[in-house]
């Protein structure tokens, strides 16, 4: 008597939370198409315009996150180095060379799914255009690791991978079609563990 309708509510349970499942895997998977890859760095430009798509759209409203007009800002991410590897905090890395056009920019690194860093913490765990040194030709040198190092220095997790965040603010390439024409600083690992 009780049978078939309670194996209709397991088959109804398994139905929604499968579909519930599948979806916030699928939001957790990707921000959304049209991506643009320069080396490790990774850009989604039309995700704050009217042409997202619905995963972008969705991604975007389940994260909560602000996201900037395509003339007010770009962000760009990066979760290798330029051989395709991993980052990891028990590595170092440098970030060299120029970063596009823009007015200001931010870089700063994070887990992936967690929050951008604290403002509180004691380390420089994040750096801007304003507070890096350059030299005579205006290109940079930033040092990538979770041990101190003189000059540009990023903080990162002793341990983990992580994910690097560069955005791009008042930048002319944000609405222009060149963006796959752009120069991006190189990623390169220098060494693991004690070397």
């Amino acid at each position: 008597m009780f049978r078939v309708p309670f194996l209709i509510a397991i088959a109804l349970a398994i139905a929604f939370g499968g579909g519930i499942w599948s979806t916030l895997v699928a939001l957790d998977a990707t921000v959304g198409f049209g991506a643009i890859k320069l080396g490790p760095w990774e850009a989604f430009p039309e995700v704050q315009t009217a042409k997202a798509d619905p995963y972008a759209k969705s991604h975007r409203a389940n994260a909560g996150k602000l996201i900037y007009a395509s003339a007010e800002g770009l962000v760009f991410t990066a979760a290798t180095d330029e051989t395709g590897a991993r980052l990891s905090g028990n590595c170092s890395y440098r970030l060299t060379g120029h970063t596009p056009p823009a007015r200001f920019w931010t870089l700063f690194a994070s887990a992936p799914g967690t929050a951008p860093p604290s403002a509180r913490s004691d380390l420089p765990r994040a750096l801007n255009s304003r507070i890096v040194l350059r030299d005579e030709e205006g290109s940079f040198d930033i040092a990538i690791s979770s041990a101190a190092r003189p000059g540009n220095w990023l903080a990162v997790p002793a341990a983990g991978s992580f994910r690097l965040t560069l955005t791009l603010f008042d930048t002319p390439t944000a609405g222009s079609s060149g963006l796959i024409d752009l120069t991006m600083p190189r990623l390169e690992k220098t060494g693991c563990g004690n070397a």
